[in-house]
């Protein structure tokens, strides 16, 4: 099982960044997938969710209306289209079925500083 996040970087406040990440060694279409969030020596915190064939999605309160969670099933792909960003939000952005409690893989760190 793997994961290849990506699409991280340095956003100004109010910027926008899209995050992709990449699953392989399992069945990717058949599962829930999210993406957490974790910032230093803190646990992992969830921030977004999509049911398997997209119909259902869910969002931590603090980022609902400019986070969006989508997945390509073909080409076994998740993305995060973050809008919108306060600082809040930066972080290191994983990507899991969701609650599987991992493993994980890289991240891709968000920096969101003036």
């Amino acid at each position: 099982v793997q994961y290849m996040e990506s699409g991280g970087g340095l956003a100004q406040p109010g910027g926008s960044l899209t995050l992709s990440c990449v699953a392989s060694g399992f069945a990717f279409r058949t599962r829930p997938m999210s993406w957490y969030r974790q910032i230093p020596n803190e646990p992992r915190e969830w921030i977004a969710r999509i049911s398997a064939g997209s119909d259902s999605i869910d969002y931590l309160g603090t980022v609902k209306g400019r986070f969006i969670i989508s997945r390509d099933n073909a080409k076994k792909t998740l993305y995060l289209q973050m809008n919108d960003l306060k600082s809040e939000d930066s972080g290191i952005y994983y990507c899991n079925p969701h609650l599987a409690g991992g493993p994980w893989g890289q991240g891709t760190p968000v920096i969101v500083s003036a």
